[in-house]
């Protein structure tokens, strides 16, 4: 029975688990955003969250533990450095997975998993201003031209 053994395995041993998530969180760090399957991407999420947040905290012991986890030198670098500088202020929800759909071959669903603070098409996405159903023109006011030939039109008349 597998009472109280909540995380997915992913059909694969110990060793050969946590070496590849190691070496997808270390990819992550590097590349900001991969490419897997949805159920990896998933098991990654809950993976890296904890060693992005250990790297808000730049101290010797917090270097150690992380390096335990992921083996690499230049990532550490990229998460202590340039990472951690970005997700210093934010208090969690690091990383977003998105579905993209089923893979051709055999089906598996894809999805990407990123880094938020490092997606500058979600970050700068301009906001819609908010209109309500209240908020009605004036009756005095000219409606805004919109092109230079209607602009000139208006200065015209």
């Amino acid at each position: 029975m597998r009472h109280g053994k909540k995380f997915n395995h992913l059909g694969r041993t110990a060793d050969h688990r946590q070496a590849m998530l190691a070496n997808m969180a270390i990819s992550l760090i590097m590349h900001k955003r991969i490419t897997t399957t949805l159920a990896k991407a998933k098991a990654l999420k809950k993976y890296v969250e904890p060693l992005l947040t250990r790297s808000k905290d730049d101290s010797t012991n917090s270097r150690r533990v992380v390096f335990r986890y992921l083996q690499n030198k230049e990532a550490l670098k990229e998460l202590f450095g340039v990472v951690a500088e970005k997700i210093g202020d934010r208090p969690g929800g690091y990383t977003r997975v998105i579905k993209l759909g089923h893979r051709q071959g055999d089906g598996a669903d894809i999805a990407f998993i990123e880094l938020v603070d490092f997606d500058e098409n979600m970050s700068k996405a301009p906001k819609a201003a908010k209109r309500t159903r209240r908020s009605k023109k004036k009756v005095g006011d000219a409606p805004e031209a919109t092109t230079e030939a209607q602009a000139e039109e208006a200065k015209a008349e």
